[in-house]
């Protein structure tokens, strides 16, 4: 695929979803009109009166401005660290090959937790009553949040947050010291150590994901239920860790890991990542689905407030931009392998989860509607900055995959990739 070919599918694909979202906002809107008087639109209206919509916005401070930028921010690259450990996890946990020349690459992205996500942390932490609503509420006259008050008080926050933080760092920092262990000795041990690690740390992994998304971001709605909103924030995290892998691992291919990864890795990345396409989508889907087939107050608020204003426009553009966009255009099987389309993909990548986690935060502070401010791209990249910074000297500072693993001599000899009827993908 030749870059005027990509070019000329990439302005049918957004003429494509350009005259999708104009249909469906026209189609949904006329339908949400005329439903207006019906009692399931009224219930829904209510609650959203009851949870936190004022008749009159109020002008955001500018500490809540900066508060909430940081704090999409960090759910970004929180992100992207949460999603390098999942990869360690499930690397040991089945015992693969293929992603051994791109262990360390995770292992050194999964460090990050210790010491610089939880430095991080530390102004959301101090700002914490400017950013979450819920910290000045009485419990004892807020239903929603007395039932939870065991969970959504201060001292669980601040507590819960900081042992999660050191825990995942923990947990990381013992998988690249198993790992540069065995590249001194190669001992097995090493391996059965990760893999007993991997065992009972999936479902410590679960458990704290979980807490750490519904304290971070979840609560800033505190009202708020859903049963699936760990897996959809681990969902995203995953998918965008992995085109994050996918470009470095393109990137070093020519540099520290030339004769490394090779073709096939290239191309089982890029699988992995169409495959979290896919589950992301299912699992939005399935969270929105569920909680409009219940039609409780309590679940949909949340949508009810995230359909005013620009806000439809930002859930559309999440629609078909995280979803529709990446997945037609990696459905041949040379897409994968091609950096002609894998490049502006991974971009793509980055800039839909940005937006996914600003539909999260944002309607919070602004209801009515979508609204940058210079604080968003000054937080986002100095904190992405810092971190690649800090990820790239850690990387410097070891082997660039490990040496003595027992399954290297594998990865090394996996079978190329069968080629397709249009020739051979650019390597």
């Amino acid at each position: 695929m030749n870059l005027t070919s990509f070019i000329k599918r990439c302005w049918v694909l957004l003429a494509c979803a350009g005259i999708l979202i104009t249909s469906a906002r026209s189609v949904l809107a006329a339908e949400a009109k005329a439903e207006t008087n019906t009692a399931t639109f009224q219930s829904a209206e209510v609650a959203a009166a009851g949870h936190g919509e004022s008749e009159e916005a109020v002008e955001p401070t500018l500490v809540a401005q900066i508060g909430y930028s940081y704090l999409t921010a960090y759910m970004f690259c929180l992100s992207l660290c949460v999603g390098a450990l999942f990869y360690l996890i499930i690397h040991h946990l089945f015992d693969a090959a293929w992603s051994v020349p791109m262990l360390r690459i995770a292992e050194n992205m999964a460090c990050l937790f210790f010491p610089w996500m939880l430095v991080l942390l530390l102004p959301i932490l101090a700002l914490q009553k400017s950013i979450y609503p819920w910290m000045s509420l009485d419990p004892n006259l807020d239903h929603a949040l007395g039932v939870k008050r065991i969970l959504f008080n201060s001292y669980s926050f601040n507590l819960l947050l900081v042992v999660i933080l050191l825990f995942w760092g923990w947990m990381s920092h013992t998988f690249r010291r198993f790992s540069l262990a065995q590249d001194k000795d190669g001992k097995a041990i090493w391996t059965q150590k990760a893999r007993f690690l991997a065992a009972w740390g999936i479902y410590a992994f679960a458990v704290t994901l979980t807490l750490a998304c519904f304290l971070l971001m979840k609560s800033l709605m505190h009202q708020f239920f859903s049963t699936m909103y760990g897996v959809y924030y681990f969902a995203g995290s995953f998918w965008v860790t992995l085109a994050t892998i996918y470009a470095i691992a393109r990137w070093l291919q020519t540099r520290e890991l030339k004769g490394i990864v090779a073709k096939r890795h290239i191309h089982d990345s890029g699988v992995l990542f169409f495959a979290f396409t896919v589950f992301y989508a299912y699992i939005h889907f399935s969270q929105y689905f569920l909680i409009w087939n219940a039609a409780i107050p309590e679940e949909t608020f949340w949508y009810v407030k995230r359909e005013e204003g620009s806000w439809w426009d930002v859930g559309l553009l999440i629609l078909f931009g995280h979803f529709f966009v990446p997945f037609l255009l990696l459905l041949r099987i040379d897409a994968k392998q091609s950096m002609t389309v894998m490049g502006p993909i991974v971009i793509w990548a980055w800039l839909m989860h940005y937006v996914d986690m600003t539909f999260n935060v944002m309607p919070v502070l602004y209801p009515k509607g979508l609204h940058v401010t210079i604080f968003d791209p000054i937080c986002w990249g100095g904190m992405a900055f810092l971190l690649g910074f800090a990820w790239w000297k850690s990387f410097r500072s070891f082997p660039p995959y490990p040496l003595r693993h027992p399954r290297l001599k594998e990865a090394l000899t996996y079978h190329p990739v069968p080629e397709t009827s249009a020739g051979p993908a650019s390597h």
